[in-house]
């Protein structure tokens, strides 16, 4: 049983930087397997709140506990346009889904869906128009692929980034949000090796299902 608080959520800005670190340690410091959540630095939440995207944080009586952050990527060598394609001019049109962090105790009340939901249309409010929103997701993350599927953004590619790890590169264009699909296969969630020949085919990661009591990947091919 949840007990019921009064919850609110804002935009967050440079003063609001040290809670912002205190709830992604906080998070950190819960997790059994620390590699599944790429933390960003000071240097890279002061980029952020320094009008290179936004961050989106949910308070319980004056407390930030939960918060979404969206980043306007530098255009480099590791951007994730590049994962799925994109050419050189279409780079700028892409924003990334940043770190979505929800304290401990807080967990089990749909934060990260609630936060996405106002994030995306804070988004609407920036200067500048993006056509992508891209992030990356660490394999057998399954609460982060869940909260990923839910936004209606699917897997194009599967490579290595930060230092060697295996991430899912997800991506929703916002000017065809509704794409159909067909071919629908499974792949099992621990078989990168399946899912990496799927998607050199032209699949794309959809959501999950039930296969045998245990979650599969569920991947079919785009018809637009």
């Amino acid at each position: 049983m949840h007990k019921q608080v009064p919850m609110y959520m804002k935009r967050l800005y440079l003063e609001d930087l040290a809670e912002i670190e205190r709830v992604q340690q906080t998070v950190i410091d819960s997790l059994p397997e620390k590699n599944t959540l790429q933390p960003l630095s000071t240097e890279e939440f002061l980029f952020i709140l320094q009008h290179n995207g936004l961050i989106v944080g949910a308070f319980v009586e004056g407390e930030l506990v939960a918060f979404r952050a969206l980043l306007v990527p530098e255009i480099d060598e590791e951007h994730l346009g590049r994962d799925i394609g994109l050419s050189e001019e279409e780079l700028g049109n892409m924003i990334y889904q940043e770190i979505s962090a929800v304290a401990p105790d807080y967990r089990g009340n749909r934060l990260q869906q609630k936060l996405a939901e106002v994030v995306m249309k804070e988004l609407k409010k920036l200067e500048k128009k993006f056509r992508y929103v891209a992030c990356t997701v660490a394999p057998m993350n399954i609460p982060s692929l869940k909260d990923k599927f839910t936004q209606h953004m699917h897997i194009a590619a599967l490579k290595k980034k930060y230092d060697g790890l295996e991430r899912y590169i997800l991506v929703k264009d916002l000017e065809q949000p509704n794409a159909d699909y067909g071919n629908q296969v499974t792949a099992p969630i621990d078989d990168l090796q399946k899912q990496q020949e799927l998607l050199n085919e032209g699949y794309v990661g959809i959501g999950f299902q039930m296969v045998k009591g245990f979650h599969a990947l569920q991947f079919a091919k785009p018809l637009s």
